[in-house]
């Protein structure tokens, strides 16, 4: 890889999902989009960066509704996703559990993206042990550990082997941190004390933290390493001393980087508080997260916004088309003319996607005379029986309501494109501080669709509340929080955004124009990456 004339440095993106396109499924959710759009930005923008990731045969779960309305899960083979890579024809050597593990490296571009290096185990000569990057976030602990290997010293090996000039190594969640035991075993190799070997690595790796849940972050006992050969010749002790025993992937991120950062502003202030005990830490930095642009916001929004009655006529033409596709999709037909709101994220406890329907005697009346439509979507972890619960019980609403409640099984790339540009409002309640960021808001925003949100994630930031969206609630956290916000949602959405909506127009399409003016540049990926560069690589 050349340097660019600016010389910025060269950047390896480490990441266990890249969401590119909706046909390439190797990816699962809000994370893999941020991959996907922080590779497309640095190719619009000439940012010198690569991605390293894994190639999942199966990918990420195909999850539909089946009987009694739960989810079931199903994993197609995509033959076809060879057909779109490059063969770089490179194969490294990672030894896990005294097997010698072949891992093919595959080269992908061709979707608006910087070059993308995929990990491949399915060889033949790696007998049973094919399956280790078959399946996305699914199996056991020691194959979790398998594929983390894979990443991590794989991506390491293969950055050698492909002979690419890196001077930063990115690791995007904890996933990657085994790529930083690799870089110390290299030097440790040229003689290097392994103190100073890990002092000199901590100048090349920066990390970025997501979770702010501390459960949420991933580790594993120092015995399963070592049995796996995940030590890669440091010794029990050395690996104790970056992630600990149990051996915290986030730990370990932080003690191997020179620098992080978290991915919004509030989430800098959890993440600080989270990890102030972690000793010899990386300073943890806020960058918020951002969108690429050309694959999120619709262009004739950017360029007609200022018109109030263009703004608003391209506004339908998108909601028909979303509700077009519910229609042929789900055989339900919802009205163009009522407010329609939108609910789409992985259906996790935290996220609450069920809140709005806990008063049932408040909000029914408002579903049952078709004055709010909502639009449901989000997959459950495969191995999360509470999120299905979750999936099947507003599947339940969308059939205690027909007319005005429907839900999109299998949620997509696709799906988000329609919806972040299809309908009226986009709801979000996570409980607070749970949610990092929350991009797809974002999307929804730069397209003029109006973010009604309690103060978490990036939206603190954003929200001027009755002029480019609306907040619900005043951040409260404690005992009693979900009645709070629950009250609080009725109030704002019964008393401030259905008057509006249908009694404003004019003050409705205004707040629209805020909304894109204040987020299509504050909160674009290409922002995001310009910090990146000035505050982490450089």
């Amino acid at each position: 890889m050349k340097k660019m004339k600016n010389k910025n440095p060269n950047v390896a993106y480490f990441c266990m999902e890249f969401g590119l396109a909706k046909n390439l499924r190797i990816y699962a959710g809000g994370l893999g989009i941020l991959a996907g759009d922080i590779l497309k930005t640095a190719n619009e923008s000439y940012y010198p960066l690569i991605g390293i990731g894994l190639l999942w045969k199966k990918g990420y779960t195909k999850q539909l509704i089946g009987d009694n309305n739960f989810p079931y899960d199903s994993y197609p083979t995509y033959e076809e996703i060879y057909d779109k890579l490059e063969d770089t024809g490179v194969v490294v050597e990672v030894p896990i559990k005294e097997q010698t593990i072949f891992t093919k490296v595959w080269k992908l571009e061709g979707y608006g993206n910087t070059p993308l290096y995929l990990l491949d185990t399915n060889l033949p000569q790696n007998d049973e042990q094919q399956i280790i990057t078959d399946k996305l976030y699914i199996g056991s602990e020691e194959k979790r550990v398998a594929q983390e290997m894979i990443l991590g010293i794989g991506g390491m090996k293969a950055i050698r082997e492909l002979d690419l000039n890196i001077d930063v190594f990115h690791f995007n969640e904890g996933h990657a941190v085994l790529a930083g035991t690799e870089l110390i075993k290299e030097k440790m190799k040229k003689n290097i004390k392994f103190e100073k070997a890990w002092e000199e690595t901590r100048n090349e790796i920066v990390f970025t933290t997501h979770t702010p849940v501390k459960e949420g972050n991933e580790s594993h006992s120092l015995e399963l390493l070592g049995k796996l050969g995940a030590f890669n010749g440091l010794t029990f002790d050395q690996m104790d001393k970056i992630g600990g025993n149990p051996f915290n992937m986030t730990v370990a991120g932080l003690r191997l980087a020179r620098k992080a950062n978290a991915v919004s502003q509030l989430h800098g202030k959890t993440a600080n508080e989270m990890w102030g005990d972690v000793s010899s830490k990386a300073p943890i930095k806020s960058i918020t997260n951002g969108v690429n642009r050309k694959t999120w916001v619709d262009h004739s929004i950017i360029t007609n916004y200022d018109d109030n009655k263009k703004l608003w006529k391209i506004h339908q033409e998108h909601k028909q088309k979303l509700l077009d596709y519910i229609q042929r999709k789900n055989a339900v037909s919802l009205r163009k003319d009522r407010l329609t709101i939108g609910f789409a994220r992985r259906a996790a406890n935290y996220k609450r996607p069920d809140l709005i329907f806990r008063k049932p005697e408040v909000i029914g009346e408002y579903l049952e005379n078709n004055k709010i439509q909502i639009i449901f979507s989000g997959k459950a972890h495969p191995e999360d029986e509470n999120g299905k619960k979750m999936v099947q019980n507003l599947i339940n609403m969308s059939q205690k309501y027909p007319e005005s409640v429907t839900f999109i099984e299998d949620y997509d790339i696709k799906v988000g494109k329609l919806l972040t540009k299809g309908v009226d409002v986009w709801l979000n309640n996570p409980r607070k501080p749970q949610e990092a960021s929350g991009t797809s808001g974002m999307k929804a925003a730069m397209n003029g669709v109006l973010n009604l949100s309690i103060l978490d994630g990036w939206w603190p930031e954003a929200c001027q509340h009755g002029e480019n969206g609306w907040q619900f609630g005043d951040g409260y956290v404690g005992e009693g929080q979900d009645e709070h916000d629950l009250n609080a949602l009725y109030e704002v959405l019964l008393n401030e955004v259905i008057p509006t909506y249908y009694e404003d127009k004019n003050k409705w399409i205004e707040m629209m124009q805020a909304s894109i003016d204040s987020t299509y540049d504050r909160f674009s990926a290409k922002n995001m990456l310009e910090k990146y560069y000035e505050d982490l690589y450089n």
